[in-house]
């Protein structure tokens, strides 16, 4: 299994699979902390932190991650807090960018 922070995210115009539970399943342990809803469509994590300027450099280092790959989260932004979510509207559920980019966030963190 290679490291998923080292990959790019390639561009998808739908037209394509989405990942299936078990592939999606198969790279969670990769995107450590991050949880597959019931569907298997999307892959979210909620990250705490001890105050608003924290969490919002948190909030733009993912937003600048988003750009760099091309491949944006919608996030849930909040005073100490901040919910990212994944999934490849495209494809309408899951990709392999959302893991890439799951797991170069976890990298922000050392995690």
């Amino acid at each position: 299994m290679s490291d998923l922070k080292q990959q790019r995210c390639v561009p998808c115009e739908g037209g394509v699979d989405p990942l299936d539970r078990r592939a999606a399943e198969n790279l969670l342990p990769q995107a450590k902390g991050w949880t597959l809803n019931d569907s298997a469509t999307e892959i979210s994590r909620a990250f705490s932190f001890k105050n608003f300027y924290e969490t919002m450099a948190f909030a733009n280092a993912v937003a600048w991650i988003a750009n760099r790959e091309d491949h944006h989260p919608d996030m849930q932004v909040s005073y100490k807090r901040c919910v990212v979510h994944y999934s490849t509207h495209a494809v309408k559920g899951l990709s392999m960018n959302d893991f890439i980019c799951a797991a170069k966030v976890n990298a922000l963190l050392d995690e």
